[in-house]
């Protein structure tokens, strides 16, 4: 790919990144939130957000290489690192009377351990990058076909490592291996179900990307 990009690739970049980094936000925010799933599980809302973070990058490296691909795993990692440093300097200081009312809520959603924050970066750093790595690597191998399989393999492997990583930080000597077990394999299971559900969209968003570049020619 050129290293010159017109002004409406920087507008589409812009907009997919934009896209990319609310779906992270989101996930880690409104996430908390969980609803019945099958056979008495429980299933974060998360999920409908989640697959737009690990199918962005594959995505956007279809459309415009490696590189900006790349540029969106950093971006990604920077945004979860600034937001839980904002989370834990907002809740350093004191309240005023008139914010008593928010105080509990506030508390119970952003008054977030240490451990939990620590658990929640390094599960995306790893499982970001090794979404992009593996992607990449079988690209290597199939060439520009098949995106489906090349987006379904970085998307098993790297969810993996997100969840296990995440709950084994977060949740190791709190509860026994076992139960960490079963709440690590459904979960994971569900990502990985959706990024397939969501296989279709990556197809549509791509084609969108690639019509609309197609159309400005002009590079700045």
């Amino acid at each position: 790919m050129s290293k010159n990009y017109s002004e409406r690739d920087i507008v589409l970049i812009a907009v997919c990144l934009s896209i990319y980094l609310t779906s992270l936000l989101a996930a880690n925010t409104l996430g908390i939130k969980l609803m019945p799933f099958l056979f008495g599980t429980h299933l974060s809302v998360s999920i409908f957000f989640f697959p737009f973070v690990f199918i962005g990058t594959d995505v956007i490296g279809e459309v415009f290489g490696k590189k900006i691909a790349k540029g969106f795993v950093v971006a990604g990692i920077v945004s979860t690192a600034l937001f839980i440093l904002y989370t834990f300097l907002s809740n350093i200081f004191s309240w005023s009377e008139a914010a008593f009312w928010v105080k509990d809520g506030y508390g119970q959603v952003f008054d977030l351990s240490l451990r939990m924050a620590i658990a929640s970066l390094v599960a995306f750093a790893v499982g970001e990058y090794q979404d992009f790595f593996i992607f990449w690597k079988v690209t290597d191998k199939l060439g520009k076909k098949l995106f489906w399989l090349r987006s379904l393999c970085s998307n098993i492997w790297s969810q993996f490592l997100d969840t296990g990583l995440f709950m084994i930080i977060a949740f190791a000597g709190v509860y026994p291996p076992h139960q960490i077990l079963l709440m690590s394999i459904p979960w994971w299971i569900y990502k990985v179900c959706m990024g397939f559900v969501y296989t279709p969209l990556s197809y549509g968003m791509i084609n969108i990307l690639k019509y609309y570049r197609k159309d400005d020619s002009q590079s700045i």
